[in-house]
């Protein structure tokens, strides 16, 4: 066991993938009943043609949407469902499992509560959908309320499609009145799946899932609400290039940096901003450098990715190919270190004021995590022991806490080590709040990443490029499935 009480050998959460779908082939507990889940979990049908129709017309209040409330009234109105469900899926994720998902999906509840992504975003749900079922309740419709405040959301995908969700059912924080955002639950079909592990849904899908999905929305309807932390991320840096950036980053008009942290040096006349929000994990560095190749290699060629195991291969082999375990010869190693190019400033747990971290020059990736999880179900964080805690400053880490893990990963065999949980990362910090400022010198670029989608970073020579990190001041609502 190392200083910080990790223990060694203690690859657990290494095999939970293999484990969670190994646990698919026994359902614990009573017999979910097909036909009963479905009277439980299915909206009245005026409601689901509503909101269907809101969201093609891209109008919640149209007379083509009223209609259904006026029929529903005339009739004598309807009862709301006792589990109201909503899925989302991703129909390109989890190899050919996301289309046998959703027609699966639609024989255990009606075909109107299953979103395929590709065709309705869950911007379009929220603007529309969730619209439509509160123009209703203002109307009258007591099974419209009811349906809004007892509804729960189902993402079908990988990590970075349940953030998509998240991201955007967290809007509905913005509004000064209306019911609470509605938790969410997930089915893992992803690589990595780190957020669907934190929140007991595993970390694969599970061999037997024709059977085991009635087991998961029963989890869903009746399992406890907990919170999670997201957290903003603001880019600016000096006009020039535009950001080849992952759809949860988006450009956005000049925004100011925080104030109380004094910036050193000339500012560029220009700066180009970008904003967006990740639930599991931030990082710079040479981790963001492999997940970029690995990435273009899988658009160019999508055959060679038909699963997790198969991405996983072609993930390491990537590691290799890009100089992480093998530096050649002729290179410095100390050139590829984030010091030369990167200052770390932080809010320290209990603190209010911004301090200036030192970065060790055998850093070549920086991780700020927000998830007891991180690559497909690691701890590099560590579980820690009180006194190590105490003696660095430290708080017990939580998805809830306000704060940010920042652990660094040197080269290749270091990262494997962590990885292998035989060791845990290099501990930086925790923070409540964090800025990044990088300067090119020799470098014309670094590499990033959000949630698993990454990008390639620009830097300039004569003007820094800053990356702030702020907590969103409202939780996102989840359902726990252990």
């Amino acid at each position: 066991m190392d200083p910080s009480g990790t223990p060694r050998g203690s690859s657990t959460s290494g095999r939970s993938s293999l484990l969670d779908s190994l646990r698919g082939f026994t359902l614990s507990g009573v017999r979910i009943q097909k036909e009963e889940l479905r009277k439980k979990i299915t909206l009245p049908e005026y409601l689901r043609l509503a909101m269907r129709e809101a969201i093609r017309g891209k109008d919640a209040s149209a007379s083509a949407v009223v209609r259904f409330h006026e029929a529903a009234r005339a009739a004598d109105g309807a009862e709301p469902a006792e589990w109201p469900i909503v899925v989302f899926v991703n129909s390109k994720s989890g190899g050919r499992h996301g289309p046998e998902l959703k027609a699966r999906l639609e024989e255990l509840m009606a075909e109107e509560q299953v979103f395929d992504l590709s065709n309705v975003k869950p911007h379009e749900f929220v603007q529309y959908g969730l619209s439509c079922l509160e123009n209703f309740a203002s109307l009258g419709d007591t099974c419209a309320k009811q349906t809004r405040e007892k509804l729960r959301i189902v993402v079908a995908g990988g990590d970075g499609t349940v953030g998509w969700v998240l991201g955007c059912l967290g809007e509905l924080n913005k509004q000064v009145t209306g019911p609470t955002v509605p938790p969410t639950g997930i089915i893992p079909l992803g690589t990595g799946n780190d957020l669907s592990r934190s929140f007991g849904w595993g970390g694969s899908f599970p061999f037997n899932w024709k059977s085991s999905i009635k087991r998961t929305l029963d989890k869903v309807a009746r399992g406890p609400v907990v919170r999670l932390d997201s957290w903003q991320v603001l880019i600016s840096m000096p006009v020039g290039k535009k950001l080849d950036t992952p759809y949860s980053l988006k450009e956005t008009e000049e925004t100011p940096l925080d104030q109380e942290l004094e910036i050193e040096g000339e500012l560029p006349e220009k700066v180009s901003c970008y904003q967006g929000v990740f639930y599991n994990y931030f990082s710079i560095g040479m981790d963001a450098q492999v997940a970029h190749g690995f990435h273009h290699l899988r658009n160019e060629k999508p055959y060679l990715a038909r699963g997790p195991i198969s991405n996983k291969i072609i993930y390491s082999g990537y590691s290799c190919k890009q100089g992480w375990f093998f530096t050649p010869c002729s290179s410095n190693p100390g050139l590829r270190s984030l010091k030369n190019i990167l200052r770390i400033f932080i809010k320290k747990v209990n603190s209010s004021k911004w301090e200036q971290i030192s970065v060790a020059s055998s850093v070549r990736s920086i991780v700020v995590l927000n998830l007891p999880s991180y690559g497909s179900g690691r701890n590099p964080w560590g579980n820690l022991k009180p006194d190590y805690l105490e003696k660095r400053g430290f708080v017990e880490a939580r998805a809830d806490d306000g704060y940010l893990e920042i652990f660094g990963l040197k080269q290749g065999w270091h990262a494997s080590m962590v990885m292998a949980e035989l060791i845990s990362a290099k501990h930086i910090a925790q923070a409540s709040a964090i800025r990044f400022e990088l300067r090119g010198g020799e470098w014309k670029k670094s590499y990033m990443q959000m949630d698993g989608e990454p990008w390639k970073q620009p830097i300039n020579k004569e003007f820094s490029t800053f990356v702030e990190i702020k907590r969103v001041p409202h939780h996102s609502n989840m359902v726990r499935g252990d």
